[in-house]
């Protein structure tokens, strides 16, 4: 599993616990070295000091000649009987506590009989503790030093990285006269990625300068077929026709006017904020939607469906009429389309509208991805490639408003958006 602590947490926990597994093993050895030398110097001193006994002292009758410190003990001389304490001790080096008091005792095995050489180690023992807790304060100043060395480390380590995303968040790295960054860093690591990135944005900013030529060219091109064809359906309306040749044109108005409305519509999400004409809000929700309402109101008759207009708040805010016109036209023409019988309801509010119908409604399962490019209902009506709604959803999340689909109690679907997003509105179905 990938860690989720920040890069520089990381290696400051590196380094404390290399220092914390290299200075322990030290501290350790220390200690180790300390008891191994204390036991072979001490063994030898007192395997001396009792050859020295038995065979000069002893063996003569002279009192054993020892300081004050040492005590002779033997199992076959009644004047230094070995005490309880001591008795059964193994051969050889041999530490002794008792209570708050250490002692050494060495052993040793002479035909049968036992000896032994017990000498106090009070101030030994205190130096020994001293050392230890020199050893012990070391280690764990090597600790505390390393965790600021760590700190200062890491800092340094991660400061050109810090950089380098400093630059990526705050430079407007996508126009085409940003510097390169690599040059700013030396050919390591951190060079190499900022030369991975100024190459990935490259071919960004190369395909972003293909969409720019492209939506130009579209531009350009499709808005004079469309100007020919209002024009021609403009000088035919005048003419006299009969009423199937009429119907006719005047459906051929209506779709020169929808794909006239969605090259605008088009042209308008492929531009950037720092192309403030093209978000130009100087249009109320009342009058968009009365456009709208004169457009569609017909075509909801001739299919014998019930069209309403509800007033529900009064909204004073001003909104693109481009994308509020697109974002409403989709949602009735996906009503016009799934209703077979009932109603259209167009409901407005304060800071929103609502779109309900009485038709099929769409499955609770379909509710998150009905707003998917391609994906259409089971139901699916016309020639549409489902994407409808995938351009309504594209212009709120551009235009910061909220759009929620949730079905009726009686049947039907309601659409519901939001100019002012609160926390709790979720693009999915409710």
């Amino acid at each position: 599993m990938v860690s989720k602590q920040p890069f520089s947490r990381r290696i400051l926990i590196a380094f404390v616990l290399m220092t914390v597994l290299v200075s322990g093993l030290f501290s350790l050895s220390i200690v180790a070295v300390v008891h191994v030398i204390e036991e072979h110097l001490v063994s030898e001193e007192l395997n001396r000091e009792l050859n020295t006994v038995l065979h000069e002292d002893i063996k003569h009758g002279i009192s054993p000649r020892l300081d004050t410190s040492t005590r002779f003990f033997a199992s076959d001389l009644p004047d230094y009987p070995i005490p309880e304490q001591y008795a059964g001790l193994p051969e050889g080096f041999n530490e002794v506590v008792e209570g708050d008091r250490a002692f050494y005792v060495f052993v040793q095995e002479i035909n049968g009989n036992t000896y032994q050489l017990v000498q106090e180690q009070h101030e030994f023992e205190a130096r020994e503790q001293a050392l230890y807790s020199v050893v012990l304060a070391g280690f764990l100043l090597t600790v505390v030093g390393a965790w600021g060395l760590g700190l200062v480390m890491a800092r340094k380590v991660m400061a050109p990285i810090s950089r380098l995303a400093q630059q990526v968040r705050h430079r407007d790295q996508l126009h085409t006269l940003a510097p390169p960054l690599a040059p700013d860093y030396p050919d390591d690591e951190i060079g190499q990625l900022a030369a991975a990135f100024d190459s990935t944005l490259g071919q960004v900013r190369q395909s972003l300068e293909r969409e720019r030529l492209f939506t130009s060219d579209v531009s350009h091109e499709l808005r004079t077929p469309l100007m020919v064809i209002a024009s021609s359906c403009e000088l035919l309306a005048e003419a006299t026709l009969l009423p199937r040749e009429r119907e006719q044109l005047q459906r051929i108005s209506r779709a020169s006017e929808e794909m006239r409305e969605l090259v605008q519509t088009f042209l308008q999400l492929a531009r950037g904020k720092t192309n403030e004409t093209a978000f130009v809000a100087d249009s109320s929700l009342a009058q968009v939607a009365s456009e709208q309402i004169e457009r569609w109101e017909p075509m909801f008759k001739d299919k014998g469906l019930a069209f309403q207009c509800q007033q529900e708040g009064s909204d004073s805010g001003l909104y693109n009429p481009t994308f509020l016109g697109t974002v409403m036209a989709n949602l009735l023409r996906n009503a016009l389309h799934y209703t077979e019988h009932g109603f259209v309801r167009l409901v407005l509010e304060d800071g929103g509208f609502r779109v309900e119908d009485s038709g099929s409604g769409i499955p609770l399962a379909q509710h998150e991805q009905i707003f998917q490019p391609f994906v259409r209902g089971n139901q699916a009506r016309g020639e549409g490639l489902g994407l409808g709604l995938s351009l309504v959803k594209r212009i709120c999340a551009k235009q910061g408003w909220g759009i929620s689909v949730h079905s009726q109690a009686a049947g039907g679907t309601c659409f519901n958006v939001t100019f002012t997003q609160a926390a709790e509105e979720v693009l999915t179905s409710l």
